[in-house]
């Protein structure tokens, strides 16, 4: 009994546990479905989010390990090293999750979308012990982990290592691309020394290897120039040679010096040298050589060579100094051509009867209402081009009467030219300076100072040291003794019923007509000329002396100054004003002449100060004579053109572009011109 109640009361049991059971599960079963539901939503859910947190701390793991491995670089490098390590590695791009998936650079650090949360969440976890690894090792500081260069290393993570391959894998190429850069510009660089050393060979003569040679070289002095630099050393090393009893090397290098001296002559071109020439070189070459050896000292050569240049300098001052006073005197000469038509005709003239002497139209002289020209000259030829070319171009030369005075010596010759060459129409007449009975010392200031032994002293001895003025070669000539030089103060004197007068020189060419002269209103002036300066040039303070005071009180060192050559004078006016009175003041003020600049413009420009009126600039253009630059068309524009300056066009030093403005005035093919053996 008692087992069939244990019985019953198990089953009763079991059944109760069965029912208990079954209530359980249909209660369950719902929850447990819509539970395993959201779970299974939530799997799928946070599947991207997780994976956009994960993407996320990656990013913030590396840009703190960026900062973190900055912060440790800039214990070890200064600030302009970091600055260029950032540049150079600025264009790497931070290293994306993508590239971490496109890699697979480890199984710890792969995303894959059906990874499950448990492995995913033991990815995360692995990242943060490892960042948590870095931080701790980064807290211990340098002493715990230093490599054997000094430098702190750090456990790399596979991101980190990724990065610093491909960083080392650029830096390689870039370095391979900047040794190809310095490659290619050593390429350049040696292709064009080599094309310098082309025009010089290293090939020396003898064992000198100073004296180098130039081959294919343009210069046709190349050699010359090489004789000339032996030549000096040469010198050198036998003075040194001379100071150190050395004979036999001085009289070895004296012999070679002449040889080299009488092989250069006065030759200047490699093509006039002689064949032995590469002898003499190659043999002062060994010379110089030995020379070197045996007496090579720096100071004592530099000494040398200073010496030599202060002599060589002395002697290219004096020169320049008489090549100046040559010059000067070459342009103040009459060449012989000139000379033999000035002798000829001078002879002819003499040959001629009284009668047969005299010009016509003397009547027109002295009549004021024709267009008269004053010309003082000792040059036949140029004399002759003034009134040729002012006749020639003259619309009614019947209208023009020209006045030559010359010297005693010059006068036969410029009567007997006009004489046989008469100027048509117009009409000429000659005299002669020397037959001016009232021009004398006593009324002229400048005669009397032209007559002092002083005055002559310092024309006829001008190299003398203490002469005052030595230094101004341009006017200490002769040709400013002669009254034609000073005759231009005294028109109203020399024509004194004329009311109205054109002053020419004997180096101008008429161009045009210059009848329009006369029809020029002055303005109450004395003076009508073209003026000469331009801002800081040809103006008073250039010919008078303003320390003076007497000039600094009286005139004004920025007035513009003139030109004589071509001047309009109204002798009227000139009466008035007593303008010779005022050149005799001045004259007789200058007795030392310390006023102003030898020559006659500056006492005409202070004669005629504020009395002048300036003309058009295309009356008078100058320059002929020393400017080879005068513009063509002010040439041709001009009604008279100036030679003014030493190249006259009757000189051989004259301006070949120029001349022949001149010469075309003059008749190669007369007789006297022929036999004198003149020609253009």
């Amino acid at each position: 009994m008692a087992i069939k109640k244990v019985i019953q009361r198990k089953r009763a049991s079991g059944s109760v546990f069965a029912v208990a059971v079954l209530l359980s599960f249909s209660i369950l079963a719902p929850l447990l479905f819509f539970v395993g539901r959201g779970l299974y939503i939530t799997t799928a859910t946070t599947s991207s989010d997780e994976q956009d947190i994960s993407s996320s701390y990656i990013k913030q793991d590396l840009d703190w390990r960026e900062k973190l491995a900055l912060q440790n670089v800039k214990s070890l490098f200064s600030r302009e090293v970091i600055d260029v390590i950032k540049a150079s590695t600025n264009d790497l791009g931070p290293l994306s999750l993508d590239s971490f998936r496109k890699n697979n650079l480890s199984a710890s650090w792969k995303f894959v979308g059906h990874e499950t949360q448990v492995d995913r969440i033991s990815s995360l976890a692995k990242a943060n012990e490892i960042s948590a690894k870095i931080v701790h090792k980064t807290s211990k500081g340098k002493e715990e982990d230093s490599s054997e260069d000094g430098h702190n290393q750090f456990v790399d993570t596979p991101a980190k290592l990724a990065r610093r391959q491909l960083r080392e894998k650029k830096r390689k190429k870039r370095a391979v691309d900047l040794v190809k850069q310095d490659d290619a510009v050593t390429v350049k660089l040696e292709i064009a020394a080599i094309e310098r050393s082309k025009s010089v060979d290293s090939a020396v003569l003898g064992k000198y290897n100073i004296w180098r040679r130039e081959n294919e070289n343009e210069n046709s002095d190349s050699t010359v120039r090489l004789i000339r630099d032996q030549i000096i050393m040469a010198r050198v090393y036998f003075s040194i040679a001379t100071m150190k009893n050395q004979t036999d090397l001085a009289r070895e290098l004296q012999n070679r010096l002449k040889e080299s001296q009488h092989t250069l002559g006065d030759v200047t071109s490699d093509s006039d040298l002689s064949r032995s020439a590469p002898e003499k070189i190659k043999a002062m070459g060994q010379v110089l050589s030995k020379a070197k050896e045996k007496l090579y000292d720096c100071k004592l050569v530099t000494g040398k060579l200073r010496a030599m240049l202060q002599s060589a300098d002395e002697q290219v001052r004096s020169l320049k100094k008489q090549s100046t006073f040559l010059s000067q005197l070459a342009a103040k000469t009459i060449p012989n051509g000139i000379h033999c038509l000035s002798m000829r005709l001078t002879i002819d003239y003499y040959l001629l009867s009284p009668e047969e002497r005299k010009f016509p139209k003397s009547e027109n002289l002295e009549n004021p209402k024709l267009y008269h020209y004053a010309l003082f000259s000792d040059n036949v030829l140029a004399a002759s081009v003034v009134v040729n070319s002012a006749i020639m171009n003259a619309k009614e030369p019947e209208k023009h009467v020209f006045h030559l005075v010359s010297d005693k010596l010059n006068f036969g010759a410029m009567n007997m030219w006009f004489l046989l060459n008469p100027p048509g129409k117009a009409t000429i007449h000659v005299e002669n300076v020397d037959e001016f009975k009232w021009l004398n010392s006593s009324y002229c200031p400048v005669l009397r100072q032209l007559e002092s032994a002083a005055m002559k002293e310092y024309y006829f001895k001008s190299d003398h040291a203490t002469t005052a003025g030595s230094s101004n070669l341009k006017y200490r000539n002769p040709k400013y003794l002669s009254m034609l030089n000073h005759l231009r103060f005294y028109l109203p004197q020399v024509y004194p019923k004329l009311d109205k007068i054109v002053f020419l020189d004997d180096d101008i060419v008429v161009q045009k007509d210059l009848t329009g002269l006369w029809s020029v209103d002055l303005h109450g002036k004395v003076n009508g000329a073209v003026e000469t300066c331009g801002e800081s040039f040809h103006r008073f303070d250039k010919y008078l002396n303003f320390s003076n005071p007497h000039i600094a009180t009286n005139f004004d060192p920025n007035a513009c100054g003139w030109a004589y050559g071509m001047n309009v004078f109204d002798l009227k006016e000139w009466k008035e004003k007593d303008i010779t009175g005022i050149y005799h003041k001045w004259q007789n003020m200058n007795e030392d002449r310390v006023l102003w600049k030898l020559g006659t413009l500056p006492p005409g420009l202070m004669t005629f100060y504020r009395l002048t009126h300036p003309l058009d600039k295309s009356w008078h253009v100058l320059g002929l004579g020393y400017n080879p630059s005068v513009d063509k068309i002010d040439i041709e524009n001009a009604a008279v053109i100036h030679y003014n300056g030493n190249m006259k066009p009757w000189l051989e030093l004259a301006m070949r572009k120029y001349k022949s403005y001149w010469s075309k005035y003059i008749k190669f093919d007369h007789p006297y011109i022929r036999d004198c053996k003149l020609s253009e």
